[in-house]
């Protein structure tokens, strides 16, 4: 018969186990995102005209434009400018996040299956 209750075959012993290594990977979580957080990213666009630094906590924090980027008469190619170095930016701040995760998690990420 089947006992009633409890862990069969030790199994609250690998309960703590398992415990201390989900403590020590939020601690190492919690740490890499600050490290994340603390970095900057940065990208450029048409050819250098323009240069977009952002922050690990997202935030645009540089905007450079060269003069010879401003033209008048073009101001949507000068938007368009801005608007890839910012997104080149951010993909470089999110692959790198991503990349810090993955090694803490060994690739599980936050997609798990229940």
């Amino acid at each position: 018969m089947a006992k009633r209750g409890g862990f069969p075959g030790g199994m609250p012993g690998n309960m703590n186990n398992l415990m201390k290594q989900a403590q020590k990977m939020q601690r190492q979580m919690e740490e890499t995102t600050k490290e994340l957080e603390s970095k900057e990213y940065t990208a450029s666009s048409g050819g250098g005209a323009v240069t977009v630094t952002v922050s690990g906590k997202k935030e645009v924090t540089v905007v450079k434009i060269a003069p010879e980027a401003v033209d008048p008469d073009d101001v949507e190619m000068l938007e368009d400018m801005i608007m890839a170095a910012v997104n080149e930016a951010y993909r470089q701040m999110e692959d790198a996040s991503n990349s810090a995760m993955a090694k803490l998690t060994g690739g599980l990420g936050g997609g798990f299956p229940f």
